[in-house]
């Protein structure tokens, strides 16, 4: 029937109105049967097809199923396959779906379930510049090329993409986020798979701007697609999350669901999955729902104490910093060590400001109650003295400051009382000296390990 009605309005150019209640009434009892077939039957959405779209968008009675269809059609790149009711399993091409939606956005009045839907419809048009900058296939390749002779669409299928997401904006009164990014060149950066996610990440600042409550429906959406995508998806949608994270009222169940998400990322080979992973745990730190169940993601952060990257080297230990800040919590004796390990190469780091946090982080380390094998946690502690001492004299003030006060925390937790003594006087040129004169006492005993 569907078939049929197509083919009559096709031949009758203007009777469009005639057969509108037999279509809304098919809409209405088998909507993914009616818009399956009008996508295979009109891919490139002619006159007649239009027509119908139009009158299925339009009507309160099919507008929102039909548009759900369409959103599930979208968000299968590159293709779609759902058997109708008279067995067809021709696949549909995801950008047939978007001529269709890019045609509804250009009418005089868009209808209200656009508005609606539109959080994710925004991502899965993001997504879809994404995937068809990557890799179009021949087929695909093949229908675009009818459709640009058919319309003179843009010249490649994610340029289309960006064009009908510009269009969406503009239609939710947004153009000056189309126009920011355009001064920014963000949507060309966009079209490059290897920048894509920083053009993701642009648009997402520009949108915060404008609608924090836009932004956090899209966040949601975006928390949906990362608990659940495959990982092709998960670089351009972190960049984004990252930058909205601030708009998002968290509850319990999502909160865990977020470090679930940001816990995967930071074991993460991409390097650049890994720093937006421990941005976004910058940002959720300041929440307290956030900072407790952060604790069990230390294991983790240790691990990446040994990074190259200093940047990410740097966010660590910051990280780190206020996980352990003021907390009396109980830590487990391996973790411990494995952080005193990882933190005594970073007093010697290029940057001074890795140098200084982790002084600082060790410091507190100091203070906190461990559950187990303290004597092996001093063998290590005392390899901290040398270089303690040694940035007590540090160029840098601050890095001086900072490495006194945690050398005289290393001397109380190792209960060396001469050591606290000459740190205290501040006779630190004594200090050496002490040391040299009692190495016996850190050397290991006949039958001990070294």
């Amino acid at each position: 029937m569907v078939r049929y009605i197509h083919q009559w309005l096709m031949a009758n150019q203007f009777a469009e109105h005639r057969l509108n209640r037999a279509l809304l009434d098919l809409t209405k009892e088998q909507p993914a049967d009616v818009v399956m077939t009008l996508l295979r039957v009109a891919p490139s959405c002619d006159r007649a097809a239009l027509t119908m779209w139009k009158s299925i968008m339009c009507s309160p009675r099919t507008a929102e199923p039909a548009q759900l269809i369409l959103l599930d059609v979208l968000g299968s790149w590159p293709e779609h396959s759902t058997c109708t009711s008279d067995g067809d399993k021709t696949g549909v091409f995801v950008l047939a779906a978007t001529v269709v939606m890019w045609k509804i956005l250009q009418m005089p009045c868009v209808p209200h379930v656009v508005t609606v839907y539109f959080p994710r419809l925004f991502v899965h048009l993001l997504f879809q510049v994404f995937f068809s900058t990557l890799d179009v296939p021949a087929e695909v390749d093949t229908f675009w090329k009818g459709c640009q002779q058919q319309y003179g669409l843009a010249t490649n299928p994610n340029r289309f993409a960006v064009r009908t997401l510009k269009s969406l904006l503009c239609q939710m009164q947004h153009e000056d986020v189309v126009v920011a990014i355009e001064r920014k060149c963000g949507w060309d950066t966009l079209l490059c798979a290897d920048t894509h996610h920083y053009a993701v990440g642009l648009l997402a600042r520009e949108m915060s701007c404008v609608s924090i409550p836009l932004c956090s429906r899209i966040a949601r959406d975006l928390l949906r697609l990362l608990s659940t995508q495959e990982p092709r998806w998960e670089l351009p949608a972190l960049a984004f999350l990252v930058e909205v994270l601030e708009c998002l009222n968290l509850s319990e169940r999502g909160a865990k669901r977020i470090l679930q998400i940001l816990s995967r990322h930071l074991r993460s080979e991409c390097r650049e999955r890994r720093r937006l992973a421990l941005r976004a745990l910058l940002v959720l730190i300041d929440d307290p729902l956030m900072s407790e169940k952060m604790w069990s993601l230390t294991e983790s952060l240790v691990e990446l104490l040994w990074d190259a990257d200093g940047e990410i080297v740097s966010m660590t230990v910051r990280l780190l910093s206020f996980i352990f800040w003021d907390k009396a919590m109980l830590m487990p004796s391996p973790i411990a060590l494995q952080l005193v390990e990882a933190l005594l190469p970073l007093f010697d780091h290029d940057n001074s400001h890795v140098q200084l946090l982790s002084i600082l982080l060790f410091q507190t380390l100091m203070s906190l109650p461990l559950e187990k094998e303290e004597k092996a946690l001093k063998t290590h502690v005392r390899q901290s003295l040398l270089p303690l001492f040694f940035h007590c004299h540090d160029e840098n003030q601050h890095v001086a400051q900072v490495s006194q006060e945690t050398l005289l925390c290393v001397a109380e937790f190792l209960k060396r009382r001469d050591l606290q003594k000459l740190v205290k006087n501040k006779k630190l040129w004594k200090f050496t000296e002490c040391l040299v004169r009692t190495a016996w006492k850190c050397q290991p005993q006949a039958g001990e390990a070294p």
